[in-house]
């Protein structure tokens, strides 16, 4: 775990100093969490009068490769978080500063509040719906979907973990994909749960278009705890001890990562 040997490296306030490309990683972040939004909750619109409904396969690979596109295209530029919940395990695992991370989480909020208005207002008012929002499911309690969400985020941030982990040589350029396929199959067992947030920018983002605000709570709690839980794991119990593990490939330069 890196340390920050000083108080304005922790804050973070040397990247506002020095204007180290501050703003693409944040315009990065918007652009990430809007088209995560737009076209994954796109997924969940149905065509009452076609008789069309959409499978909940269909929605789980929607997410998962949006998830995985994005973090092929913007991964050099910001780390791909577009997740609070990510965002918030890399600033207490010391991989972002105070500042950074907080300017990241407003931008997810942004990005997934614009995405959300998009898919209000490029869909027929009649086939809209909740426009794709998470919701718990109403034969759970709430506390159940809080639990359900602490579980597939911490799936996910654990992935997200063991993927980035600078001393593997053995991710190279399927990072992007694990953790797409994370997002799917963590979809395809909580959708009918909660809809599968894992995400409080994914989920505040239709919240705010659609007015639903019914246990909004459960969607930051639950992913907020399960992320921290599993960042605090990988990185005291399972990340790589030297370069090349958990097996060399007889290479000991630097490995292709990505870069959180």
């Amino acid at each position: 775990m890196p340390a920050w040997s000083t108080a304005r490296e922790a804050l973070g306030l040397q990247e506002v100093i020095a204007n180290k490309d501050l703003w693409k990683a944040l315009l990065a972040e918007f652009v990430g969490t809007l088209f995560l939004v737009f076209l994954g909750c796109l997924t969940t619109i149905g065509w009452q009068d076609e008789g069309y409904a959409p499978s909940m396969v269909q929605i789980a690979i929607g997410f998962g490769i949006t998830v995985a596109t994005m973090a092929q295209s913007i991964g050099h530029i910001s780390g791909c978080h577009i997740n609070p919940a990510v965002t918030v395990a890399m600033f207490v695992t010391r991989n972002i500063p105070l500042f950074r991370a907080v300017c990241y989480i407003v931008m997810q909020c942004l990005g997934g509040t614009a995405g959300s208005a998009l898919l209000k207002a490029l869909t027929p008012e009649g086939i809209q719906g909740s426009l794709g929002m998470t919701q718990v499911h109403p034969e759970l309690t709430a506390a159940q979907g809080f639990g359900i969400e602490v579980l597939i985020t911490f799936v996910l941030v654990f992935v997200v973990f063991g993927v980035c982990d600078e001393k593997r040589t053995d991710v190279l350029g399927a990072g992007p994909l694990a953790i797409g396929l994370a997002v799917t199959t963590c979809h395809v067992g909580a959708l009918k749960c909660t809809g599968a947030s894992m995400n409080p920018a994914r989920s505040f983002g239709p919240a705010v278009v659609t007015g639903i605000w019914a246990n909004h709570w459960v969607f930051w709690a639950g992913p907020l705890l399960g992320g921290l839980l599993a960042a605090v794991l990988y990185s005291v119990a399972f990340r790589a001890d030297r370069l090349g593990s958990p097996r060399s490939t007889g290479d000991e330069s630097k490995p292709e990562k990505y870069e959180p």
